[in-house]
């Protein structure tokens, strides 16, 4: 065989070994989220989970630390067909009973591993970085007048008393008022409630949260409620 054949048959034979030893790099969850929600108002704080896949049929987390914190697989038809979506959230301590210090070093700063197999057998994996920036809760304040509701709020700049004093990026303000909810961009400090939601309304005091949410995905609730007539 020409040496110029011999040559190209090897570094044929090399790309083919390299090929089969290379491991297949792992799918990515689109969603993979762990985050902290305190309620300012009722002063309470949990930790939450938000995932999405498609076909997946088993799930572990792994702290910074290397610690498995959750693990869940599918049985019967749920093996089969597998699952998509997963929200859950944590216990809700009161900050009251439950020093902070304590509550927050649970579940330390840094990068958490999702990692899943799908029905196929194929490994999906993703990382999600978790941080102790916690947003100050919303400063609220409510107009009536007739069928006009205005729930307005202070920017939020920085962070509850007591908590970590980390630099905080607000991103966006949720509103929920009974079915109504809404999220604003950052920019926001007032929502107007629809007038055929409030005309739907029965008389009395209602009850609303506005949440401030932080870049990090840390969210912080300040509950209020306004009065029909």
């Amino acid at each position: 065989m020409p040496r110029r054949s011999r040559l190209w048959l090897v570094l044929l034979l090399g790309a083919i070994v390299l090929g089969l030893s290379a491991p297949a790099r792992a799918a990515k969850f689109p969603i993979a989220r762990i985050y902290i929600e305190y309620n300012q108002t009722a002063n309470d704080l949990g930790y939450h989970v938000s995932l999405d896949g498609e076909d997946w049929k088993s799930l572990e987390i792994v702290n910074p630390s290397g610690k498995t914190i959750f693990e869940v697989t599918g049985r019967a038809a749920y093996q089969d067909l597998g699952m998509t979506e997963l929200f859950f959230e944590g216990a809700e301590p009161s900050v009251d009973e439950f020093p902070l210090e304590d509550l927050l070093a649970l579940f330390p700063e840094g990068r958490y591993t999702f990692t899943g197999l799908t029905v196929g057998g194929a490994r999906i994996t993703s990382r999600a970085t978790f941080t102790h920036a916690v947003p100050d809760g919303p400063a609220v304040s409510t107009e009536v007048s007739g069928d006009t509701v205005v729930i307005r709020w202070d920017p939020v700049t920085g962070t509850p008393d007591g908590f970590p004093n980390r630099a905080i990026t607000i991103v966006g303000y949720q509103v929920l008022a009974d079915s109504f909810q809404v999220t604003l961009p950052a920019s926001s400090t007032e929502v107007t409630l629809p007038r055929e939601f409030v005309q739907s309304l029965a008389r009395g005091e209602h009850p609303f949260e506005v949440l401030a949410i932080e870049a990090g995905g840390n969210q912080t609730i300040t509950e209020g409620t306004y009065t029909t007539e």
